[in-house]
């Protein structure tokens, strides 16, 4: 069941319902199901988290036409870190539950991580090490960019 900000403080929850404060958030795209943001934890520079507004903690807790919603926001998201970045492969994945990974376990959303050849994503994992070559402001201008001048009215 869906649960409440009241019930269990959530970052997305509190990000979907403050648009004015988008930019502070990272947020690069929002449409009336969800929204794409910058993963200020990034395993690799340009990671985006995609989440629906309305957060639930399973995928199947979501209707079907909030599950086509969602996937519409990740090939939006696909299509953003394609035209910002042009890597070479994207990771695409869901921690859904505590047990799997998830940070934010009541608000289930999609990672979109870019991949190079050779890239250094290993190192996280070995040595709890981030190589992030762009700051955050950097990459959000950027894609800010590539969405300005896209129709992403989904």
């Amino acid at each position: 069941m869906p649960r409440s900000a009241a019930d269990d403080p959530c970052f997305l929850h509190d990000y979907w319902t403050h648009p004015e404060l988008d930019e502070q958030h990272l947020i690069v795209h929002r449409t009336e199901h969800g929204f794409i943001l910058l993963n200020r934890y990034p395993y690799s520079n340009g990671h985006l988290l995609v989440a629906l507004g309305e957060g639930r903690p399973r995928l199947l807790d979501y209707s079907q036409a909030e599950r086509a919603a969602l996937w519409a926001l990740i090939e939006l998201a696909t299509d953003l870190m394609e035209r910002a970045l042009n890597p070479q492969g994207i990771n695409i994945g869901i921690n859904q539950g505590r047990a799997a990974g998830a940070g934010v376990p009541q608000h289930l959303h999609v990672h979109l991580v870019p991949r190079w050849s050779g890239d250094t994503n290993f190192i996280t994992v070995v040595g709890d090490v981030r190589v992030i070559p762009d700051s955050l402001d950097a990459m959000y201008s950027r894609y800010r960019e590539v969405a300005a001048g896209t129709d992403y009215s989904a």
